[in-house]
Formats: C-alpha cells, structure tokens, sequence
C-alpha cells in the first residue's frame, strides 16, 4: 500500500479515542514526518483531529525522530552493525561544521531537504553536545512543523470541497517535491565528492 494513504488510513482509525490518536501521531511521524504532518494538517481541517492534540503529538513524535538519528549515529561508533548504517564518507566532512558551526548547522538542517539524518547521525557519532542538540533540533522542530501544519491545514480549508483524490493527489504531489528535493541535495553532495577525488 502507498505510505500516504496508510498513514492517512492509520491515523483515520485511532479518530475517537485520543491517546490512540496521539500514539499513532507519534507512530507517523517516526515513519514519514512530513507526510504525517501533512496528513494531520488536512484532517485537523477537516475537523477530524482536533490542532492542539496534532501539534503535540507532532511535536513529540519529531523530537523522538531527531533524537533517534542522535542516538544512531552514537552508537555506531561503539556497535559495529550499527556503523553499516552510518555513511561515514557523508558525515566526515560535517564533522569541521559541527566543531565550529554547531547551532547552525542543527538548526539549518532541519530546513535543507536530505541533510538530517546525516547532520544528526553526525552529531551523534562525533559525540557534539546533546542538550544543546537537542534545545537547538527542538526549535527548529517548532519553526518548521508549524509552518508545514499551518500550510498543510489551510490547505485543508481551501479545498475542503474537492473530490478526495484530486484533494490527496495534490497534497501527494507537494510531499514528492519535498522528496526529490531531496534527493537532489544528496545527489549534488555525492556529485561534488567525486570531483574532489578526481
């Protein structure tokens, strides 16, 4: 089944029950965040999830998300089966932006499509600061998830009379973009590496 319409269908099916809802929130977003806080943006429109149970769950499920990647990334250092995990070619040369640009590079990397897992892992596996990580992951979860819910939810509004599959296919659309923007980043570092070698 297409992610989109699982996690539409998923959270769908906790509605009535609120710490069912937060759960499976939570449970989203640690699957697809943007995709869930598209999908919850649109129905809290709907009036089928009420905001500040979405936010808060939202919230909540993103921080575990970006602490995960942490967590990741500094445990590969220790565990071997971990480590596979980690591209180690991709996160050295953050390592010089961690140790000068630590705030900025967090914060930014929320923003900047395909650079989070690795910044975060990063994070983790060179051992930066984890209250500081975490304070500084925690605003830019508040900023970005916000302003994503916020269009997510007008969206909502504005097409709340369409028929469903023209309203879900253009919320599907924009989340692509996200996606190959993306890919695109992490094409181009990838690209600029091999240049280097050359």
């Amino acid at each position: 089944m297409n992610p989109f319409f699982f996690i539409s269908h998923l959270i769908d099916g906790a509605v009535g029950n609120t710490a069912l809802l937060s759960f499976t929130i939570i449970l989203g977003t640690l699957i697809l965040e943007d995709m869930t806080t598209v999908i919850v943006g649109v129905l809290a429109a709907d009036g089928i999830v009420p905001i500040p149970l979405a936010l808060f769950s939202l919230y909540i499920g993103v921080v575990f998300g970006d602490v995960g990647f942490y967590c990741l990334g500094w445990l590969a250092r220790t565990h071997p089966r971990l480590a596979s995990y980690v591209d180690h070619d991709f996160i050295a040369p953050i390592r010089t932006w961690l140790k000068t640009r630590y705030v900025l590079t967090i914060f930014s990397a929320r923003f900047i499509p395909g650079t989070r897992l690795p910044t975060y892992a990063a994070s983790g596996f060179f051992r930066s600061p984890f209250s500081t990580f975490v304070l500084t992951a925690s605003t830019a979860i508040l900023i970005w998830t916000t302003i994503l819910f916020s269009v997510s939810y007008w969206f909502g509004n504005f097409t709340s009379e369409w028929i469903g599959p023209v309203r879900w296919g253009i919320a599907l659309a924009f989340l692509l973009a996200i996606f190959f923007t993306a890919r695109h980043n992490l094409l181009a570092y990838h690209a600029k590496k091999e240049e280097k070698t050359i």
